[in-house]
C-alpha cells in the first residue's frame, strides 16, 4: 500500500504511542520513515525507534519553533527531495487546563493548548507543503479525539481538538488545489503515556468497550494505525477534509450502553474522555 513512500511521523514517545504503531505499519507496507523528537523526550523517541522493523532517524522538532520546522523541511529536502505524507500526532495541554476546572483556566494555558495541539497542524502543513506538492501531492493526517461533545475533565484539550478539526478543514481547502490531502483520524481511547495524564482515562477505557458496537481494546492501536496508513496511501486519493472515526462505532451510539447486550453506562453517564496524543 505504501511501497516506496517517504513519510514523516511525529509523536512517537514510546512503543505504546499510536504514532509508533503507525510507523511500524507504514514500514511493513513498504514506506521509508523518519521520526521527530523534542528536547529531553527525544531520547525516548530514539529508544522506541530502535524497536521498529527498520530503525529510522529521529529529527529534532519543537512544533512551536519556526526554526525547527524550517530545519526539518530543509533536512527532508536534502535527504529525499520530496515527501509523500506526514502524521501529525502532537497535542499538549498544561495541567491546569484539564481535570474539570474549565472556568478557572487562565488564558496562557488555554493558548498553549491551542498552539501546540491545533495551530501546529497549520504550521507543519505550511512548512512541508512544498515537499508534498513536489511529489504530485501527498497526504497530511492528524490524530483527533471527537470534539463534537463536551467531555468531563477534557476541558481545554477538547476545545483545542475542536480547533484542530476546523484547522484540518481549512488546510484541506487551501492545500487541495496543490494536490495535498488533509484528514484526521478520530480514535477511541488508547493506553499511551499521554493518555495516562488525562483524569478519568481508566473509567473511559473500561466503559468504551462496553458501549462501542464493535467493542474496543484500548491496548491495541493497530486499527488506528492502519486507518492512518490508508489515508496516506493512493487508495484515499479522493478523500480530504474528512474525519475518519476509528473507535469501534462509539461515536454513532446516542445512548451509551445500548450498543452491546448487557452493557451499561458508568454511573448513568458517559465517563471522562482521554484523547491527548503524545
Amino acid at each position: 500500500m505504501l511501497e516506496g513512500r517517504k513519510l514523516l511521523i511525529t509523536g512517537v514517545i514510546t512503543r505504546k504511542s499510536i504514532a509508533f504503531a503507525v510507523a511500524r505499519e507504514a514500514q511493513l507496507a513498504g514506506a521509508e520513515v523518519v521520526l521527530t523528537g523534542f528536547g529531553r523526550s527525544r531520547r525516548l523517541t530514539e529508544r522506541a525507534a530502535k524497536r521498529l522493523p527498520e530503525p529510522p532517524d529521529v529529527l529534532e522538532l519543537d512544533v512551536n519553533s519556526e526554526a525547527d520546522l524550517a530545519g526539518v523541511a530543509d533536512e527532508l529536502e536534502s535527504r529525499w527531495g520530496g515527501l509523500d505524507g506526514v502524521l501529525h500526532a502532537i497535542a499538549y495541554a498544561p495541567e491546569d487546563a484539564l481535570g474539570g476546572a474549565f472556568l478557572e483556566t487562565g488564558y496562557e494555558s488555554a493558548a498553549q493548548a491551542f498552539r501546540t495541539s491545533a495551530y501546529s497542524l497549520q504550521a507543519l502543513g505550511r512548512h512541508l507543503a512544498g515537499l508534498l506538492e513536489r511529489e504530485s501531492g501527498g497526504g497530511i493526517v492528524g490524530l483527533d479525539f471527537d470534539a463534537s461533545l463536551a467531555w468531563p475533565s477534557y476541558d481545554w484539550m477538547g476545545v483545542a481538538k475542536a480547533a484542530l478539526e476546523s484547522t484540518a478543514r481549512y488546510l484541506a481547502r487551501d492545500l487541495g488545489p496543490r494536490g495535498i490531502r488533509v484528514n484526521l483520524v478520530s480514535a477511541g481511547p488508547i493506553e499511551t503515556a499521554a493518555a495516562g495524564g488525562i483524569p478519568g482515562f481508566g473509567d473511559l477505557a473500561g466503559a468504551w468497550g462496553e458501549a462501542a458496537p464493535l467493542g474496543w481494546d484500548e491496548s491495541n492501536p493497530d486499527p488506528v494505525a492502519r486507518a492512518v496508513c490508508f489515508l496516506l496511501s493512493d487508495w484515499a486519493s479522493g478523500v480530504t477534509g474528512e474525519i475518519l472515526h476509528v473507535d469501534g462505532g462509539f461515536h454513532a451510539i446516542g445512548a451509551p450502553g445500548a450498543g452491546r447486550r448487557g452493557s451499561q453506562p458508568v454511573n448513568g453517564q458517559v465517563p471522562a474522555a482521554a484523547g491527548e496524543r503524545a
